[in-house]
């Protein structure tokens, strides 16, 4: 019989409810017998020992919060008797003597993909449509779709656009920003070509949007400010056409998988996120990375609370350096708004079992694996070294997702216990934390972690994933977020609009 609970680390003072449980219902934790004096909802904790006031709860073998209440075993440990131990800022230090290393295996795999001109690698041929602003939206809407009618049947995977509000009337690094990722979406390499659609009284009009399009390439980006011309879907169809002809040239090939770049994110979570998904994808970034491949994770409010696993995961002092700079410049942030910097878990968070934001971040950071960390990434920069990489960005998931598509991630592997249909404007792979979310939102999930708590084991899983992830990249099969068109971006604000 399959047990209703499970204990995450030998250390833990509580274990994990694998479905919802009634008080008086029994179960053993290290041969001891346990009577629940409480009900308690599927993901949920469970005290295992008592715990005295003040005291630390621990789940992974670190504390996440403690006690406001004395706390009898078999109770459910939650919001109404834990409180975060977080608070302030917080010094660092570098205690790495032996940096980390991690062995490259001599792998053969390959994935089929488009290599462009340049050399980068696409996993897509599409053409994509961006805006300079928000104010015609809806002008490359309706050519996304002409262009679809019109170009059906051509060796292209389709042409899209990516709504945003932005581009009118901002000022400093609130521009900065909207440029820096419109312009790392327009070197996308899973676009053969893009169409660059301006107004023409916007501040981030056409040719100051060229300065920072880095080694812009006019071929396979074209221009076109609506302004200037009688009709927009006539010159936009005749420009797509040019793009289209250019895309035709690129057939997938062999390549290696250490040319793949995969995007780490979490949403939604619950109380197995950091017990299935989450760890499954960090054994997958693993394996990724032992062939030479590039894993990318951001989301930096979730790593408050366990930074210091990352830190110590620096491959040397520099990008130590680095990783405290990010976590330090991004609780700035919240203090500069006046904002309380451990403000998290979101209230859905909190329904599925996660209590406070020590306990997100210990589950959210597993998804990196064990890997080194090579390099820290700003805000719309693209990523330039193998490897685990950490980007800035915050934890919302259309801002984070499309981060991690702008610094060069070809897909992304996105955890979830609650559910979302949200895709980015890269395959946006759903994996359910649990299997009853998995059955009930087929047409979302992609790829089932709860199989970890049903008897399958982490090697089996993770190659099946790792396989799965490979056929997308390949073309073989679709990301569902691609099968049902749910494909956006959003951008990080920061600063004044006129």
């Amino acid at each position: 019989m399959t047990s209703p609970i499970q204990l995450v680390h030998e250390h833990d003072s509580i274990v994990v409810s694998l479905k919802p449980l009634k008080k008086g219902e029994t179960f053993r934790v290290k041969e001891t017998e346990i009577t629940l004096l409480t009900d308690v909802p599927q993901g949920n904790k469970i005290a295992i020992q008592p715990i005295q006031p003040g005291e630390d709860i621990i789940k992974y073998g670190f504390p996440i919060g403690h006690a406001t209440e004395k706390i009898e075993t078999g109770t459910w440990v939650h919001s109404q008797n834990v409180k975060t131990n977080l608070s302030g800022n917080l010094s660092y230090e570098f205690s790495n003597a032996i940096p980390m290393k991690i062995k490259l295996a001599n792998s053969s795999q390959t994935f089929s993909g488009y290599v462009r001109k340049n050399g980068d690698v696409g996993i897509r041929n599409e053409i994509w449509i961006l805006n300079t602003v928000g104010c015609i939206n809806k002008v490359a809407e309706h050519l996304a779709k002409l262009g679809n009618t019109t170009f059906q049947g051509e060796d292209i995977d389709g042409v899209f656009h990516f709504p945003h509000p932005f581009g009118c009337s901002q000022l400093g690094d609130d521009l900065t920003y909207t440029q820096k990722i419109l312009a790392r979406l327009a070197s996308h390499q899973n676009a053969a070509g893009v169409l660059v659609l301006g107004l023409g009284c916007e501040n981030n009009y056409i040719d100051s949007f060229k300065k920072v399009i880095p080694n812009l390439d006019t071929e396979r980006i074209r221009f076109l400010s609506v302004q200037e011309v009688e009709d927009e879907m006539d010159e936009g169809l005749a420009l797509m056409e040019e793009l289209v002809e250019y895309a035709r040239q690129f057939q997938r090939e062999s390549v290696p998988i250490a040319k793949l770049k995969v995007g780490l994110k979490c949403g939604g979570s619950d109380g197995f996120s950091g017990i299935t998904a989450n760890p499954l994808v960090g054994a997958f970034s693993d394996l990724l990375v032992e062939q030479g491949g590039t894993t990318i994770m951001t989301e930096v409010p979730e790593m408050f609370g366990a930074e210091t696993i990352l830190m110590d995961r620096a491959s040397d002092e520099g990008v130590f350096n680095e990783i405290v700079t990010l976590i330090n410049d991004f609780k700035d942030y919240f203090v500069r708004y006046d904002q309380p910097v451990y403000e998290n878990p979101s209230p859905g968070n909190k329904d599925g079992g996660i209590t406070t934001l020590e306990e997100k971040s210990l589950g959210c950071v597993q998804k990196g694996g064990f890997s080194p960390v090579v390099d820290v990434v700003p805000y719309g920069h693209p990523v330039e070294k193998n490897g685990f990489n950490l980007v800035q960005g915050p934890g919302n998931d259309l801002v984070s997702v499309t981060a991690l598509a702008a610094a060069g991630a070809h897909i992304v592997l996105f955890t979830t216990g609650r559910g979302t249909p949200f895709g980015g404007p890269v395959p946006t792979m759903k994996i359910a934390t649990n299997s009853q979310l998995f059955r009930k939102k087929g047409h979302w999930m992609d790829f089932n972690a709860g199989q970890l708590v049903e008897g399958r084991s982490m090697e089996q899983v993770k190659h099946e994933l790792f396989n799965a992830v490979i056929a997308v990249a390949s073309g073989e099969t679709e990301a569902k977020n691609e099968t049902y068109d749910f494909k956006e971006m959003a951008i990080f604000k920061d600063g004044v609009i006129l």
